[in-house]
């Protein structure tokens, strides 16, 4: 399933990307959070060289229901608290997308990682802009898990081969020599190793979500 990285840059009106601009050295890393009937609920870890007026300004926020102070030392709080404004959790829930915790807020920007089908990534990049929160797709990887989809045979196949060099451009190990290494005939070898990568191959475009023709 594709694994993808966005960059956001949070709307001024959500009180922590206001709070984290004010004070940009300071980090907001969000522990906790779930959206609520009309509001958002959520726990931060908010640590500062100063952390007293940035912990009292958070109640001051239209948008800040409720605010309760769980811990307090002089560079380091955790808060629990509540919003009407939890954009970036009511995007990732409309989209049916689940929020990997922690993220980290710094002068209004969260870096976020998400795993989820490309059609509901899609749907996520539209509702952002709906919510009016601009983002960059930073990278976008494919997961394939050989190891429930190949046999111990044929992983162990394909690991021997990768150790060896066969994949390696130039390569460094022919198809004899790691026929030999494993004590198979060249064919029987070939034979083994065409049916693993074809797995992988049909088994990666598949998730891609493109489907074969």
């Amino acid at each position: 399933m594709p694994r993808a990285t966005l960059s956001l840059e949070l709307p001024e009106q959500v009180w922590v990307s206001a709070l984290s601009r004010q004070y940009p050295a300071a980090e907001f890393r969000v522990l906790a959070a779930m959206p609520a009937e009309e509001t958002g609920v959520g726990l931060v870890e908010i640590a500062a060289a100063d952390i007293e007026p940035i912990v009292t300004t958070i109640d001051g926020y239209d948008s800040v229901v409720s605010v309760t102070v769980l811990e307090a030392q002089p560079e380091r709080a955790l808060v629990q608290f509540e919003t009407t404004e939890p954009l970036l959790i009511r995007s990732l829930s409309e989209a049916g997308i689940p929020l990997e915790l922690p993220i980290t807020i710094v002068d209004g920007e969260v870096t976020v990682e998400l795993t989820a089908p490309r059609k509901k990534l899609s749907e996520l990049g539209e509702l952002l802009e709906q919510f009016g929160i601009p983002f960059d797709l930073v990278s976008i990887t494919q997961s394939v898990d050989t190891q429930s989809l190949l046999t111990d045979e044929q992983y162990e196949l394909l690991e021997e081969a990768i150790e060896r060099g066969y994949y390696d451009t130039p390569r460094t190990c022919t198809l004899t020599e790691l026929a030999e290494a494993i004590g198979r005939a060249k064919s029987t070898t070939s034979e083994k190793l065409h049916r693993a990568e074809g797995k992988v191959i049909k088994e990666f475009v598949t998730r891609d979500g493109r489907g074969l023709e």
